[in-house]
């Protein structure tokens, strides 16, 4: 069991300070980070939490997960790891390679120079 929560199904009205407090009732917060939209600013509705102890964190999973939170029932579990991404930024979709017939033998025109 680790201490790092995922926090999902937030209001996106929810600040680090009223989840904080949410889970302080479980035991000691060590951090609170909720996840923003790089663009907006504007919360994505989860947030991940970290307890002091793996106890803390297994009372707060049992005690909040499915409970209503703010109008809505929230999913509280253990964060897994963030998976590796795939390929390699910003390529717009495009696999690379050299796309087309560039250079070499142009179909009999001849050579432009």
């Amino acid at each position: 069991m680790g201490r790092k929560l995922y926090v999902g199904n937030l209001s996106y009205s929810v600040n680090d300070q009223v989840l904080s407090d949410a889970f302080a009732k479980f035991g000691t917060v060590d951090s609170v980070k909720i996840i923003t939209d790089r663009d907006s600013g504007r919360s994505k509705g989860f947030a991940f939490v970290e307890m002091s102890t793996d106890d803390e964190a297994q009372e707060a999973i049992e005690k909040l997960n499915g409970t209503d939170f703010e109008g809505r029932p929230l999913t509280v579990n253990e964060a897994k790891p963030m998976a590796p991404r795939e390929g390699g930024g910003g390529r717009g979709g495009f696999g690379g390679g050299r796309g087309g017939d560039r250079g070499g033998d142009r179909g009999g025109r001849g050579n432009r120079w």
